[in-house]
């Protein structure tokens, strides 16, 4: 799937999206739980650069927060953008947003910013060389030592690790009435449009991407996270 087709998933997406992602909304809370004490040591004043954020829950946490940070929203989806836009309205956070359509490569002549954040978004670009770009293009809007909190899917895809979770994860999904092919359709999505990679594949990929040795710090289920700094 590249760039445009994932787009217009989630164009088609964005009206029921938080209702889509309530059941992982555990999952969810627990990394960003933990994000307030990672950027503890950030400036009152911090600036931070949000990408592929969908409806905006990440931007919604730490606005609430932290009343003097600044945001740089960055989401593809004008639709997705759209609710993250109405929700920063409707919390009241709004003034101190800057909204991007696009992808972040395209952000010109901004400031740089102290921290970002970037969940559930480079396990859709299925070329490391590309996915590593991807994260050299945040460093670059980042400060020395600038922050970068990440997550996605991780795992070592048809290992036994990888059946269990599966297994796991698709009955969470479905509770009592998960289909009988579920764990294989799950399987097959994933191996056509997700970039699935054993976790210390992604480190790899994050480092090549201008950043410190990532430190995974969450996990639950596929979902693992990671913060790093910028690299001199």
């Amino acid at each position: 799937m590249n760039q445009e087709e994932l787009k217009a998933v989630f164009d088609k997406q964005a009206d029921g999206y938080e209702e889509q992602q309530r059941k992982l909304a555990p999952i969810h809370d627990g990394l960003y739980f933990q994000l307030e004490w990672i950027f503890s040591e950030l400036p009152q004043t911090a600036r931070i650069l949000c990408v592929g954020l969908g409806a905006g829950a990440e931007l919604s946490y730490l606005a609430n927060r932290f009343p003097n940070w600044r945001f740089t929203a960055v989401e593809p989806s004008g639709a997705m953008l759209d609710v993250c836009r109405n929700r920063a309205e409707k919390e009241g956070f709004i003034s101190r947003c800057t909204f991007h359509e696009g992808y972040v490569e395209s952000i010109s002549d901004i400031d740089l910013h102290d921290a970002a954040t970037c969940f559930m978004v480079s396990q859709f670009i299925l070329d490391d060389g590309v996915r590593s770009k991807f994260f050299r293009n945040i460093s670059k809007r980042l400060k020395p030592a600038g922050i970068l909190v990440s997550a996605d899917l991780a795992s070592a895809a048809g290992s036994p690790e990888y059946k269990a979770l599966l297994k796991v994860w698709v009955s969470m999904l479905h509770a009592a009435n998960v289909p009988v092919d579920a764990i294989e359709r799950t399987h097959s999505a994933w191996a056509k449009d997700v970039s699935i990679l054993p976790p210390d594949d992604v480190k790899a990929i994050i480092r090549r991407g201008g950043f410190d040795s990532p430190v995974q710090f969450y996990q639950a289920g596929f979902v693992h996270a990671w913060f790093s700094k910028r690299s001199p």
